[in-house]
Parts: C-alpha cells; sequence; structure tokens
C-alpha cells in the first residue's frame, strides 16, 4: 500500500510561482512513477507532469518550459515547481504513484490541492 499527500497549493497572481509537494507513504519502494494532474471545473483531468523511477520526465505542452518536476528520494517526496503561473493553470492538482507488480498496475492518488491563478 502507497499514500500520497499534495501540499503547497494557494492563490498566487498571474506570472507568479507556487511549489507543490507529494509525500509519499508505505510501500515507497515499489513505487514506479509518480505524476501530477490537474482537474478544472468542468473539464476531465489531465497530466501535467510525470518523473519515473529511473528520473526521466515528461510534461504537458501547455507547462513546458514554465513548470519543472523533481524528486528527493531521502524524504519520498516529488516537488512541482510552477513558474509563470497563468490564470489557466487554476486547477486541483493531484498526485498519483503508479505501482507495478506481477498484476496489473494500480494507481495511488492523493486528495488534491487547490491551484488559483488570479489575473
Amino acid at each position: 500500500q502507497v499514500q500520497v499527500v499534495e501540499s503547497g497549493g494557494g492563490l498566487v497572481q498571474a506570472g507568479g510561482s507556487l511549489r507543490l509537494s507529494c509525500a509519499a507513504s508505505g510501500s515507497t519502494f515499489s513505487i514506479n512513477a509518480i505524476g501530477w494532474y490537474r482537474q478544472a471545473p468542468g473539464k476531465q483531468r489531465d497530466l501535467v507532469a510525470g518523473i519515473n523511477s529511473g528520473g526521466n520526465t515528461n510534461y504537458a505542452d501547455s507547462v513546458k518550459g514554465r513548470f519543472t518536476i523533481s524528486r528527493d528520494n531521502a524524504r519520498n517526496t516529488v516537488y512541482l515547481q510552477m513558474n509563470s503561473l497563468k490564470p489557466e493553470d487554476t486547477a486541483v492538482y493531484y498526485c498519483k504513484a503508479v505501482v507495478r507488480g506481477p498484476g496489473p498496475a494500480v494507481d495511488y492518488w492523493g486528495q488534491g490541492t487547490q491551484v488559483t491563478v488570479s489575473s
């Protein structure tokens, strides 16, 4: 079992920055990848950025050059540094840990953290 808890959301003006944290606990050795997703009201939940156990990262086109995902293995924490924020970045941001084993992959979601960017 894995648990993930997000923190760091808040209200920021356009052009500002926030850093989100995703703290994992439990069987963290079994995590293959962690992704940040976001969901705006009335829209689907989309991948923002991801990082796997090998340190490889990927980003949505809309955040490339502005957001950076990183990890601190000693703290079992993944960060999402968000710079040059825009009003369209407003959403609830969720962290998802993916665990792959002999069976199907299992996803563990956090409760989400609200990010609001004012114009």
